[in-house]
């Protein structure tokens, strides 16, 4: 009777605990949400009005509507599309690119391999601070900045490092046998990858895939240094410029940061059990 106590006790602790980590978790979304469709004086009532009489969906109409190439609701739309646009072609670039570079590190041997793997990692733990000046330099020299594609190359310099260091893991849990009989089946090393490892590492390559399309996608930084139009300006610097000179407009913030989060969250719903697999997966351990 003891022993059922005090596990009824540990469980009651673990539950309480929970819901006080899912309430910390939640209510700044549903503050966001919230503070998206209240009108503006509920915002600045004192006292604040948590439950507001009425709502207003007339934000989220204003972004998808307003034509006036000004304002700071066009504004965003158009951030919104340059970041599905370089989020979509940094994640595929990365993965292919770090795929393939992961394969040759976890399958391959050669000469200072686990150097140049050091060096790979090390140059992703680079602060971007150190980088932007440099960078910056060369791109304005060469007439590139202000451009989606510029903000491509620079995410793809560190996010394609993070694939290889995730991936090689994966390719390199596969067992021996598969490529062994790959080989004897007369596969070349091309058709090895592609039709053996890549569908065994899949779910790792899904999750993994989403985590850099989630990297490109909330990066900030160099967004807001390397752009200055809405020729490659993204989501994170659009959402900044809600912020006037004298006034911050919070209800748009709160729109900009629902919509900013509704791309990410419907893509991680629907790829949900690949996530979960690719935490566990791995092929054949030896």
């Amino acid at each position: 009777m003891k022993l059922s106590s005090n596990k009824i006790r540990i469980q009651t602790v673990q539950y309480f605990f929970s819901v006080l980590v899912i309430i910390e978790i939640f209510i700044p979304v549903i503050w966001m949400i919230m503070t998206s469709i209240m009108y503006p004086k509920d915002l600045i009532a004192l006292p604040l009005r948590l439950i507001p009489e009425r709502f207003t969906f007339s934000r989220y109409i204003e972004i998808f509507t307003d034509t006036k190439i000004d304002d700071a609701a066009y504004i965003f739309r158009i951030a919104l599309f340059n970041s599905l646009i370089v989020a979509v072609v940094v994640t595929a670039g990365s993965l292919t690119i770090g795929s393939l570079a992961a394969y040759g590190f976890a399958r391959l041997k050669f000469r200072m391999k686990k150097t140049l793997m050091m060096l790979t990692l090390f140059t992703y733990m680079l602060p971007c601070v150190a980088l932007v000046l440099p960078m910056y330099f060369i791109f304005s020299r060469l007439n590139l900045l202000d451009k989606k594609g510029t903000l491509i190359i620079i995410y793809l310099s560190f996010i394609i490092p993070f694939i290889i260091w995730v991936m090689q893991s994966f390719f390199g849990s596969i067992s021996k046998s598969f490529e062994e009989a790959a080989s004897i089946d007369g596969a070349s090393r091309f058709q090895t990858l592609l039709y053996i490892f890549v569908p065994i590492a899949r779910p790792g390559a899904i999750a993994t895939g989403i985590l850099a399309f989630l990297m490109s996608w909330d990066e900030f930084f160099y967004s807001l240094v390397f752009t200055s139009s809405l020729n490659g300006k993204t989501v994170p610097v659009a959402i900044s410029e809600f912020n006037g000179k004298f006034t911050i407009d919070y209800g748009m913030i709160s729109v900009g940061g629902v919509l900013a989060s509704l791309i990410p969250v419907l893509i991680t719903l629907v790829f949900q059990k690949y996530i979960v697999m690719g935490m566990t997966s791995g092929g054949v351990k030896e």
